[in-house]
């Protein structure tokens, strides 16, 4: 699949982690492939901090992600965004859905959605709330109940991923995705397709972990009238081994490897050019990768981290 070099609107990106732990190696890989690309294409690079997740989410989590950026001088180009900030935006938009006949309520206690999902489940069927297609009396809007998405009943979802290719999913494999908790509060899902089209995201650079979301999220753009983002969903990296990556293969946290004497020119021309290519060039400088840097030279593999070049890299700088 050929991506063009020029897109027709300007170009912005977001890198959103959430908070609940250090900055990964394979997130600061994320953060450089969208801020790379954004200046390549004389875009803007944002970042949202997705702590909606109030148990796991920390400000110890929070410094770790911006402190990690900053050693390797990935700076956003506006002032970060944190997703629960905008929780009554989010709702505002699920109630759009409602009035629009694109969400239900449900209301389905836990219990009872668990037992009916295991019914569903070996039959071999989708699980269905049966409030999708029941109106609820006024006693009932008294009940707590989460709200749904409806999903189209026999429409494909079709997404034109950019390092992918053209991917497809039947939404009869899709259940209607819950939009809103008992208490109100936004999930992932809906939260992530509003930040991404208030802050004007064009593409959406994230790990291949993340693919199933982009059916979901396009059927929300679609329901809204939204302009859908290019998707682009790259692999993840793996150990020397070719397993995921993990404790084992020893460093994850940016800041292990700043702490280990790497230096931040090393880290952004070997995280640059693990999973994307420019030729045979392996080294090179930052105006060069920020030349150069196009979704068509992403690989559809995992990559796998390979110490011996790190270290080879870090020496050239």
């Amino acid at each position: 699949m050929t991506i063009s070099s020029s897109p027709t609107s300007p170009v912005v990106t977001r890198f959103a982690p959430s908070p609940t732990g250090f900055l990964h190696i394979g997130g600061a890989r994320t953060a450089l492939f969208n801020y790379l690309y954004a200046k390549r294409h004389n875009g803007k690079f944002l970042v949202r901090v997705e702590d909606t997740d109030r148990e796991r989410s920390t400000d110890e989590a929070v410094k770790a992600i911006f402190d990690g950026l900053a050693w390797l001088e990935l700076f956003a180009d506006e002032e970060p965004v944190f997703q629960y900030s905008r929780a009554e935006r989010h709702r505002e938009v699920a109630n759009t859905l409602l009035e629009t006949g694109h969400a239900y309520r449900d209301f389905l206690t836990a219990e009872e959605t668990g037992a009916l999902r295991d019914q569903a489940k070996a039959r071999g069927r989708t699980f269905e709330s049966p409030w999708r297609d029941r109106e609820p009396g006024v006693d009932d809007l008294l009940k707590p109940h989460t709200v749904r998405f409806r999903r189209p009943a026999d429409a494909p979802v079709v997404v034109d991923d950019a390092v992918q290719g053209t991917v497809r999913w039947e939404t009869a494999s899709l259940d209607d995705l819950v939009i809103l908790r008992s208490d109100g509060a936004p999930t992932y899902n809906l939260a992530v397709v509003v930040d991404d089209h208030d802050m004007g995201v064009t593409h959406v650079i994230r790990g291949d972990d993340h693919l199933n979301n982009a059916a979901r999220q396009s059927l929300i753009y679609d329901a809204l009238g939204w302009t859908r983002p290019t998707f682009a969903h790259i692999p993840l990296i793996h150990g020397p081994d070719g397993a995921k990556l993990s404790k084992r293969h020893g460093a994850q946290a940016v800041h292990e490897y700043a702490e280990m004497g790497y230096l931040p020119e090393a880290m952004r021309n070997y995280l640059a050019r693990l999973g994307w290519a420019h030729g045979d060039d392996e080294l090179f400088s930052d105006e060069q990768a920020r030349d150069w840097f196009d979704l068509d030279g992403i690989g559809k593999a995992p990559s796998r981290l390979d110490f011996d070049k790190l270290a080879h890299v870090n020496s050239h700088w």
